[in-house]
Order: structure tokens, then sequence, then C-alpha cells
């Protein structure tokens, strides 16, 4: 029989998880910057909208964000984006109109799917090529 002589004293108190840097600034907390969710959010689709950017008018809180996008067919739209996903809060840029009762969506992509027919048609296309570039490599 084996024995192993072990002092739970002598044990690294320090797993690691807590000197890592990435895990080190949500101690405590798991409220998402919207700002910042928004900017990665403009960055994922810009290339397939005439243009798109956080409003620096709208207040944005911890909770809350604007996004103003301009579809390629020239439809604009101000965006709301909180935890519960992405909705269209008005039609022109920077602003809001609480009347407007739109339906949530969890992702940019399916909220500009069912507003912009180009952008299904640029987003697609960029897929494909995305795909055929994978394919390539792969057979090399």
């Amino acid at each position: 029989r084996m024995e192993t002589n072990c002092n739970p004293m002598e044990l690294p108190n320090n797993t690691g998880f807590e000197e890592d840097s990435d895990y080190r600034d949500f101690e405590g907390t798991d409220v998402k910057d919207m700002r910042l969710e928004a900017e990665a959010v403009v960055n994922d689709v810009l290339f397939a909208v005439s243009n798109m950017f956080v409003s620096k008018t709208l207040p944005c809180a911890e909770d809350v964000a604007y996004i103003n996008v301009e579809t390629r067919e020239r439809n604009r739209y101000c965006l709301e984006l909180t935890e519960a996903g992405l909705r269209v809060v008005a039609y022109d840029f920077d602003q809001t109109d609480d009347r407007l009762q739109t339906p949530y969506h969890e992702t940019v992509y399916s909220l500009l799917d069912s507003l912009s027919p180009a952008y299904r048609e640029v987003f697609g296309n960029a897929l494909l090529q995305r795909l055929e570039a994978l394919k390539k490599e792969s057979q090399s």
C-alpha cells in the first residue's frame, strides 16, 4: 500500500486564479460595461452596413448603450443595447421614441438581418469567402 505524507498546511493556497489578470478586473462584479459591449458590436458588423457608431449624445451606462446604424439601404436607426439584447428605439440617429415597442434581438446579426436585405447579402458573401479560404487552407 502506498502512503502519501501530505500536510494540508503545505498546499499552496494560491491556485493561480486570483493572479490571472483577465479575472482580477471582474472580481465581485458580473456587470458588463455596455459602452464596451456596444463598441464590440459595431466593430463586428461595420463592414456590412453604411455607417455604425456608438451614440455620443445619448447617455451610456453600465446597463445600457445606444448605437446608431445606417443600413446600405440608407435607413437610419437608433438601437438600444441592454442585457436583454438589442432593439430599435428610433428611426433616426441619437433619438429614442418611448411609443416604439420593437422586439429585442439576442444578437446584432439577427437584428440587422431583419432590417436590411443588403446586410444579409454582404454578411453572407463574407461568410462564404471565409469558408472558401478555410477550405483552401485545409487542402494545402
